[in-house]
């Protein structure tokens, strides 16, 4: 399993990691939120990491650009739901500046891949 590509991207590696995070800290969110924010932060932190590897699995560039845009949005959607869990005091600003570091970084990747991906 090693072998694969996408493992040799950066980008994966730091939205795996973001994903591994989030499963962590919404397990301490109020059992009413298990299918509302949990479901909500958990899908979205999952489908950046899929929409990567489905994008460096494609045949062409092109194809791989959009896959990373769709990766990014969920990324922006993990954004929204980061800041309101705060706001609702589901975890405390260390852990929020801790996940929002890693958002960045991810977004930062992602951005850089995809500004690659679209010059060749």
């Amino acid at each position: 399993m090693d072998n694969k590509g996408y493992k040799k991207l950066r980008v994966y590696n730091e939205a795996h990691q973001l994903v591994k995070e989030i499963y962590l800290i919404t397990q301490h969110f109020p059992k009413s939120e298990t299918f509302g924010l949990v479901s909500q932060m958990r899908r979205a932190a999952v489908s950046v990491v899929a929409n990567i590897l489905e994008g460096q699995a494609r045949t062409s560039k092109k194809e791989f650009a959009y896959f990373l845009s769709v990766a990014n949005g969920s990324l922006v959607e993990l954004e929204y739901y980061v800041e309101l869990s705060f706001e609702l005091q589901f975890f405390n600003r260390e852990e929020y500046q801790q996940l929002e570091s890693k958002r960045r970084s991810t977004g930062n990747l992602l951005g850089a891949l995809i500004k690659s991906i679209k010059r060749t």
